[in-house]
């Protein structure tokens, strides 16, 4: 029996492969070793996966699961809840490599509520951009998104119908968003949750300005930071990525770079990998 996860800051794809090839799916919340203690990781598996069973093999790849010792946090929350289990704690960035690319080279990105980007060579990855969160980066992430967003909200640089429906919908102060900011958990996913708003009014001329210049702040930052960036093709895994994908792949046609593969979440294509199909 084998259990693959998937998990971004937002929440958690969890499929569990039995010996016939049966598939279970489940979701919980997201997990991250940058903003959660091995204790509070081990909390949320027990309280919202509920397994009936202890699986051979554990696969899980995560958002901020790339140093040893993030690893080592969610590894351990794991071994709390599996003891008997074989653990293998991976990055995201491999996780949607394998399932972009599967076997072949490729630019293969992630854009969710946070952003990251590598280039795969068909088994590892062999060169990735910066990553430096949503406060310092995460360009074309949705955390990008809703924080471009809310800094307009704050400077009062909304269009008078768009700020109306956002206050009939929000109501909320700018102290409050302040406070949520750096006062509460999770800010990532808080401002992230904005992005969604720009979603619903993306006909409004000033939510596709603002997409467009996050999404070329992306190109700019991460994707053409790669030296064949023009010559292998670009695949995107994420949310953001799927719900923007008629934006981003205008903007990467104007630039020359050619979109291969846009899916919402990896699960899927990584079951696939690690059966072997």
């Amino acid at each position: 029996m084998i259990l693959i996860a998937d998990s971004g800051s937002t929440k958690t794809d969890w499929r569990l492969i039995d010996e016939e090839k049966k598939i279970q799916q489940f979701q919980t919340q997201g997990i991250s070793p940058y903003f959660q203690t091995t204790e509070e990781i081990a909390k949320t598996i027990k309280l919202e996966l509920k397994l009936n069973a202890s699986p051979k093999e554990i696969y899980f790849y995560g958002t901020g699961c790339k140093a040893e010792d993030k690893k080592q946090i969610v590894k351990n929350a794991l071994q709390n809840c599996f003891k008997s289990s074989n653990i293998f704690i991976e990055s995201d960035m491999l996780a949607a490599a394998r399932a972009l690319c599967g076997n072949n080279q490729g630019i293969a990105t992630i854009m969710g509520t946070g952003s990251n980007t590598c280039f795969y060579d068909g088994k590892i990855i062999i060169k990735t951009t910066t990553s430096t969160g949503f406060i310092l980066g995460d360009e074309g992430s949705g955390a990008h998104i809703g924080k471009t967003f809310i800094q307009a909200f704050l400077n009062d640089e909304l269009p008078e119908n768009i700020l109306k429906t956002f206050n009939s919908r929000f109501n909320i102060s700018k102290d409050e968003i302040i406070h949520k900011v750096y006062k509460e958990p999770m800010p990532n996913r808080y401002i992230a949750s904005y992005s969604k708003f720009v979603y619903q009014n993306i006909k409004e001329q000033f939510m596709i300005d603002l997409l467009v210049n996050c999404f070329n702040q992306f190109f700019d930052k991460h994707v053409c930071k790669y030296d064949n960036y023009k010559e292998i093709s670009l695949s995107c895994t994420g949310s953001v990525a799927f719900y923007y994908s008629n934006i981003i792949r205008a903007i990467a046609a104007e630039r020359g770079i050619k979109i291969g593969t846009i899916v919402e979440s990896p699960i899927a294509a990584l079951c696939l990998y690690h059966l072997g199909e």
